[in-house]
């Protein structure tokens, strides 16, 4: 590059020297000797002076957002952590600045084309999922069709069959009408307070029979004595227990055992179901809450399950500030665990108070 600190600072301090000197010459009585100095003086401390200032705060500035460029360009943002400190440098503070705002708009960018590989990614998960049921309820009621209703029993198995595809498919919607408006906000939550004891009951209630047909022993790690007030959304709630309790029936061997409880501590209850399953891989714990995910691909859809199930308690337990715990051991059992908050009593001789006054204790 021709043009460079020392270069415009050399040529700045020739022009301040002779300057001054020429001013000086026109003063009665000055030596020539002075002059020289005069000359010699100014073009030392104007060189020193704008070389000093144009190298710190301008060409190294700049240089330093060339390099930043190009660490941009091979997607290193390591120079942020260096620059995170904010300068008295007027030029330096606008450098920052760049840096920022190039490392904001990168992240962007690398978000969106993360978001639209999700994107197509979960297009053709919805599209597998639908057309399987679809297909299955379809080749059924074909074959009725081309002949096969004349016998009673055949005509009866085939529609069971049709119906339990598209019961599976109006899951599978639900599902997913369930994921679209707690991803834009549109499902509301209707917080209260209610005895957590009683939808453990009701959903073991409900439950129980499909326990008892694989031989799994189901119910609590402790006997249900005195009720448990939670502050919660108690539809959204007995959502999460049901699917997690479902969950561990199903991928739980037959004559295994599925506990629910929970804890009582000074941040609010933790609710546990703990099962005696195979466990999950390691690989595959922090996945198993994304949409479509199975484990066991073929294991799962023959359970029957959409893949959405996990991903929906995600959704729900963190609407309630929560967040869902997994831990697991291959060969030992899954435990799934999230926090509710206790709801404050209400005085028995005072009117009931209104949901502002029920807040949770934190």
């Amino acid at each position: 590059m021709w043009l460079s600190s020392k270069k415009v600072a050399f040529l700045l301090a020739v022009c301040i020297a002779l300057t001054t000197t020429a001013f000086l010459s026109l003063l009665k009585d000055v030596r020539e000797e002075a002059l020289f100095v005069a000359g010699i003086l100014s073009f030392s401390s104007a060189y020193i002076l704008v070389s000093y200032t144009l190298e710190l705060l301008i060409f190294k500035e700049i240089n330093n957002i060339y390099k930043v460029l190009g660490k941009l360009r091979k997607k290193d943002m390591s120079f942020m952590d260096s620059e995170s400190s904010l300068s008295t440098n007027p030029i330096k503070r606008i450098n920052q600045e760049i840096y920022s705002y190039a490392a904001v708009k990168q992240k962007e960018i690398d978000e969106l084309k993360r978001l639209e590989t999700f994107r197509r990614e979960f297009l053709a998960d919805v599209s597998h999922e639908l057309k399987t049921p679809i297909f299955s309820a379809q080749g059924y009621m074909h074959t009725l069709l081309d002949g096969a209703d004349e016998d009673e029993k055949i005509r009866r198995r085939f529609l069971q069959k049709a119906a339990k595809s598209l019961d599976r498919l109006d899951h599978l919607v639900q599902d997913l009408l369930t994921i679209s408006h707690l991803e834009s906000g549109d499902l509301k939550m209707n917080f209260e307070a209610f005895d957590l004891n009683e939808l453990f009951l009701e959903i073991i209630e409900q439950l129980e029979s499909k326990a008892e047909k694989k031989q799994i022993e189901l119910g609590f790690d402790k006997d249900i004595k005195n009720p448990v007030m939670v502050y919660a959304d108690p539809k959204r709630i007995h959502q999460v227990l049901l699917n997690l309790i479902t969950n561990a029936i199903n991928y739980t061997q037959e004559g295994g055992k599925v506990v629910v409880g929970y804890k009582n501590e000074k941040e609010g209850f933790l609710i546990y179901i703990n099962d005696n399953g195979p466990g999950i891989p390691p690989e595959d714990q922090t996945r198993v809450f994304e949409r479509f995910y199975r484990v066991e691909k073929s294991r799962s859809k023959e359970k029957g399950g959409t893949g959405l199930g996990l991903a929906i308690v995600k959704h729900f337990v963190e609407a309630h500030n929560s967040q869902v715990n997994l831990e697991s051991k291959l060969g030992k059992g899954t435990s799934f665990s999230f926090k509710l908050p206790k709801a404050i009593e209400e005085p028995t001789d005072q009117k009931p108070q209104s949901d502002e006054l029920k807040k949770v204790k934190s």
